[in-house]
């Protein structure tokens, strides 16, 4: 599975740890409906951690779809609204 930081690149996870991480999606998606910055910060950077533990980094020249994407690390809940609100989404 194939996951992208926005402003890193991309990492290969195995199913397992991508299992993990889809709990850390939930909580994000989570964090965002409440408001909750504070959760929405914990659970990013669990996740970019997790990613970083666990995950091999593609290089640079290889491109292929992201499974999934997450935010940079220190986004806030406004800057990733406004990112996911945008028209075109610059990787």
């Amino acid at each position: 599975m194939i996951v992208r930081i926005l402003g890193e690149g991309q990492f290969e996870l195995d199913a397992a740890t991508f299992g993990q991480l889809e709990t850390f999606d939930k909580s994000l998606d989570d964090a965002m409906a409440k408001n909750d910055d504070a959760a929405f910060a914990t659970g990013l950077s669990h996740a970019i951690a997790l990613v970083h533990e666990k995950g091999q980094p593609l290089e640079v020249q290889v491109l292929t779809q992201s499974d999934l994407a997450l935010p940079a690390a220190g986004m806030t809940l406004d800057e990733v609204r406004k990112l996911l609100s945008s028209e075109t989404v610059a990787i």
